[in-house]
């Protein structure tokens, strides 16, 4: 009897073990399942959410934040943004510089060539790329802006490129003025330069760095810091308690961590590149360099029928590509009717009795220094500040005008910046009543293009989720967004400030804003579109139509 019951205590036991070893393998395969194919989030034009399969999303596994606590909506749209991003670049091996893109042996041809188009037609061009022995390209992945212009008429607008994946690459502009029209292509990185920025991306984040100083009294001290830094070393921990956003810097070995004075930007690794991969970024060889045509390079005009409507601007609900363009060197939106305040009464009358917070980097720091030029009633209060830093303030007591600037929270690239100054938007925007006479725009981008994507969703997360908390309480305040822009580019400034990556960060900028009730000055087709050489701070014309946008969001022609 005690023999069956043991034999049979035996058995139970043994059936449990294998029912646990099944549950484990079930569920090792759920979360590969889960891993391999996660059904991703889009954000569409009207804000809706719109379901796709995004298949293989990897995370960087940079500071840990592939473990970041996120809402199941949240990791939905972290991955649709990262999966929308995926580069598709070559499936080869180390391939010698002879054989990378070569922009002066490739071309275009204008594919619906015709007598002449009408303003509003489609214009398809296609690019075939070719390497440096002359011989066609098999695949893709390479980096190309494309724009048509008018010199004469100081217009222009860009094009959408999209690649084929085997050395052919078609553009599409539609024709937005009448005259002759000229197709412009160039290369802003090769394929083989892409994989390099992307190697960067992924592996030294860090290849900016960051310091503080440390002092008290007659003793002072400067450490590293930065999002996350390496080794066992002891560690200042200086992550914001609202945001939860991680910054950290080495732990002074006489001071405490209190002891903080200010922040500044140490400098750029050097040597980042082996003597290969220094070949894909040559100026005047490979870097932003003009693709001609293999026949003619332009097109001619006319207006519409007199039946037809007179106007290129798009209907609400539709799509809006490019959403404007230049003629005669004043920006055209699309969208809407744009103001032209030529005049600084103009922008006096705009702003009377109003409250205008600037938050960001150094391109919304222009606006500032456009708005105090421009407007002699705007006096600059004399605060003390860094030059090029801020914060920075001017009052106009007689229309009761208050304008601020302040700068965005680390990574920040300044010479130096009090801790006292360190300050999230996220939290600034917390601070804010808003309403009717409150106007806040925000610019933030450049400074993050060295890092994984995932440090910047995290930013623009925690703004946005203010920025909608902000209009629930005060639905009246204009909240405008400046986008990201195209800049002059080197070997060096590639390495960390590249087009490319601007051009990922400007688009999770307008996915993750999509829909939330803010304005965008599209500062990215403004200086695409411009005949003026792409700088990082854009000259005057191009600031000048920005603010002219900013300004009509705030007021709007009276319909």
């Amino acid at each position: 009897m005690w023999t069956n019951f043991f034999k049979l205590r035996f058995f139970c036991c043994l059936l449990a073990v294998l029912m646990v070893v099944v549950l484990v393998i079930i569920v090792t395969e759920v979360e590969y399942l889960d891993h391999e194919t996660v059904s991703a989030t889009f954000i569409d034009s009207s804000g809706q959410f719109v379901l796709s399969q995004a298949t293989g999303i990897s995370r960087n596994p940079y500071c840990g934040y592939e473990h970041q606590t996120l809402s199941s909506q949240e990791r939905l749209e972290e991955d649709s943004l990262l999966a929308a991003l995926q580069w598709q670049g070559p499936d080869v091996g180390l391939v010698p510089f002879v054989k990378s893109t070569d922009p002066s042996s490739s071309y275009f041809v204008i594919l619906n060539s015709a007598a002449f188009f009408r303003v509003g037609s489609q214009l398809e061009v296609l690019v075939h790329v070719q390497d440096f022995q002359r011989k066609p390209k098999k695949y893709g992945g390479d980096y190309l802006q494309a724009r048509i212009h008018s010199p004469k008429l100081q217009a222009g607008a860009v094009g959408r490129v999209v690649d084929y994946q085997n050395g052919f690459y078609k553009v599409f502009f539609t024709l937005l003025w009448p005259g002759k029209v000229k197709v412009s292509i160039s290369l802003v990185h090769p394929s083989e330069g892409i994989r390099v920025l992307q190697h960067l991306q992924e592996e030294k984040p860090d290849r900016v760095y960051f310091k503080s100083l440390f002092r008290s009294g007659r003793i002072s001290e400067t450490t590293e810091c930065n999002v996350c830094l390496p080794g066992s070393l002891p560690l200042c921990n200086f992550t914001d308690l609202y945001t939860g956003e991680p910054w950290f810097c080495f732990k002074p070995k006489k001071l405490p961590c209190s002891s903080r004075i200010n922040h500044y930007k140490g400098g750029y690794l050097k040597g980042l590149l082996t003597a290969t991969e220094s070949a894909f970024f040559q100026s005047g060889v490979n870097i932003k360099m003009p693709i001609n045509s293999s026949g003619p390079d332009w097109v001619t005009v006319v207006p519409r029928r007199i039946k037809e409507t007179n106007n290129v601007e798009v209907p609400e609900g539709s799509e809006t590509f490019p959403s404007g363009y230049y003629y005669k060197d004043q920006w055209r939106p699309r969208r809407f009717k744009m103001r032209h305040f030529n005049d600084p009464d103009n922008i006096t009358e705009c702003l009377q009795r109003k409250m205008v917070y600037l938050f960001g980097d150094s391109t919304i720091r222009q606006w500032f220094e456009y708005l105090t030029t421009f407007v002699p009633d705007l006096v600059e209060f004399q605060m003390g500040s860094p030059k090029n830093v801020g914060p920075f303030l001017a009052v106009d007591q007689k229309h009761n005008i208050l304008l601020k600037y302040r700068c965005h929270g680390p990574p920040i690239r300044f010479t130096t910046v009090f801790s006292n100054d360190l300050r999230y938007v996220a939290n600034e925007l917390n601070g804010i009543v808003g309403g009717r006479n409150t106007v806040i725009a925000i610019a933030l981008w450049s400074h993050f293009s060295t890092f994984p994507l995932e440090v910047y969703i995290r930013r623009l997360r925690n703004i946005r989720r203010s920025v909608v908390q902000l209009l629930d309480r005060s639905p009246k305040t204009v909240v405008v967004i400046r986008t990201a822009n195209a800049q002059e580019l080197g070997p060096e400034v590639s390495l960390f400030n590249s087009d490319w990556y601007n051009f990922q960060l400007d688009t999770i900028l307008r996915r993750m804003f999509s829909g939330v009730g803010v304005y965008l000055v599209d500062a990215w087709e403004m200086t695409l579109a411009h005949y003026l050489p792409h700088k990082l701070h854009p000259d005057e014309v191009i600031v000048k139509n920005q603010m002219d946008m900013f300004l009509s969001f705030v007021c709007p022609l009276e319909t």
